[in-house]
C-alpha cells in the first residue's frame, strides 16, 4: 500500500509526478498557505509532509498521529520546530546546495541595482520624467574596486565571493565561526570583527541563517558603524536586520541604500520601507528560477521517499532523529 502524504503548497509538476508515483497524494494545489489549522486537519491519516517555508511546523503539526517526516522545500529550517520534531521522533529534511549560485546571483542583481539606482531610474523613466541624458543625472556609485563585505562565509557567501573577483573587490567576510584557511584562500577574503567589517565595506552582503544569536544582528547601532555611503544586501532571512531601523537609516541617510529580497514579517513592509527611493525590493524571488525551485522540490520529494522507505535521508536537518531510530 502507497503511504499516504500531503503537499501543503502548490509545487513544481515534476515533484508532484514523482510523488504521485510512489504515495498516496493530498495536494493543496492552491498557491495559498493551509495554516496551522487546515495543516492538522489534512494531516490527518499521513506519514510524510511536504512543506514550505511560509508553512509554520510547530509542535501542533508535529503531533499529528503518524507523522514520520516532513520534508521542507528551502535550505533554511527556521519555519520548523526541530527539537518538537526531534522529541516526537520526526525526521525533518531541507534543500540545501541547490540554490547557492542562483541566490548569489540575485545578491549580486541587488547590489548592482542597488548601487546604480536602477529601481529609481525605472520608475523616474516609466513616470515620463526622462527628458535627455543629464551628467549629473540619477548618480550611483561604482562597484568595481570597493569593498565587500560577508557576513556569512557558508555556500551562498563563497559563491558571491567568486563574483567578486570579476569586479576586482577587497573582500572582508566574518561568520559565527571561521572558515578554514583553505576556504578564506579561496574566497579571497579576510576575516574581521563585524564592527570592522561594518565601518570598511562599502556593500555589506548578509548570509547567515536565522538563529536567536543572528535575530537582529544588524540594527540602530550597526547602521550607525557604516559608512553614509554604504549599501546593504539582505537574501537571508528577514529577522536578521531590525527593519524599522533600517528604514530610520535609509530614511536619514546613515546609509546610502539597500537591497532586500527578504522582510522581518513577510509579507508586510515596516512602514515607510516601500516609499523609499533608495531601497530596492523583491518579493523573496532569490532562487526563482525555473531550473532551481524545480531541483528544490525534487529534492524535497527524494528526501520524503527514502525517509518512509527507511532510509536515511540525505539532507537531515535531525540527524539524532535518525540515530534513536537506529537504536530503536
Amino acid at each position: 500500500m502507497k503511504p499516504k502524504i500531503l503537499i501543503s503548497r502548490v509545487i513544481p509538476e515534476p515533484a508532484v509526478e514523482l510523488l504521485r508515483r510512489h504515495c498516496e497524494v493530498d495536494y493543496n494545489s492552491g498557491d495559498r498557505p493551509l495554516g496551522r489549522a487546515g495543516l492538522v486537519r489534512r494531516l490527518k491519516g499521513k506519514r510524510g509532509l511536504v512543506c514550505l517555508l511560509t508553512d509554520d511546523i510547530d509542535d501542533a503539526v508535529l503531533a499529528s498521529p503518524g507523522l514520520e517526516m516532513a520534508a521542507n522545500v528551502a535550505v533554511g529550517f527556521n519555519n520548523v520546530d526541530v527539537a518538537a520534531a526531534t522529541r516526537r521522533g520526526v525526521l525533518i529534511s531541507n534543500t540545501p546546495g541547490v540554490l547557492t549560485e542562483t541566490t548569489a546571483d540575485f545578491a549580486w542583481t541587488l547590489l548592482l541595482a542597488a548601487a546604480r539606482r536602477v529601481g529609481e531610474a525605472e520608475r523616474f523613466l516609466r513616470a515620463g520624467k526622462y527628458k535627455g541624458w543629464g551628467i549629473l543625472m540619477l548618480l550611483g556609485v561604482d562597484v568595481h574596486g570597493k569593498t565587500l563585505g560577508l557576513v556569512g562565509l557558508g555556500r551562498i557567501g563563497q559563491a558571491v565571493a567568486r563574483r567578486a573577483r570579476g569586479f576586482g573587490m577587497r573582500l572582508l567576510y566574518t561568520d559565527l565561526s571561521r572558515a578554514t584557511p583553505e576556504a578564506e584562500k579561496e574566497a579571497g577574503a579576510e576575516f574581521v570583527p563585524l564592527e570592522r567589517l561594518l565601518k570598511d565595506s562599502d556593500f555589506v552582503s548578509l548570509h547567515v541563517p536565522l538563529l536567536e544569536s543572528t535575530r537582529h544582528m544588524i540594527g540602530e547601532r550597526q547602521f550607525a558603524m557604516m559608512k553614509p555611503t554604504a549599501v546593504l544586501v539582505n537574501t537571508s532571512r528577514g529577522p536578521v536586520v531590525d527593519e524599522a531601523a533600517l528604514v530610520r537609516a535609509l530614511k536619514a541617510r546613515r546609509i546610502a541604500g539597500a537591497g532586500l529580497d527578504v522582510y522581518e514579517r513577510e509579507p508586510k513592509l515596516s512602514p515607510g520601507l516601500a516609499k523609499l527611493e533608495n531601497a530596492v525590493l523583491a518579493p523573496h524571488i532569490a532562487s526563482a528560477t525555473v531550473e532551481t525551485r524545480t531541483k528544490m522540490a525534487m529534492m524535497a520529494a527524494e528526501n520524503l521517499l527514502a525517509g518512509l522507505n527507511g532510509q536515511r535521508p540525505p539532507n537531515l536537518a535531525n540527524p539524532e532523529c535518525w540515530d534513536a531510530r537506529a537504536k530503536a
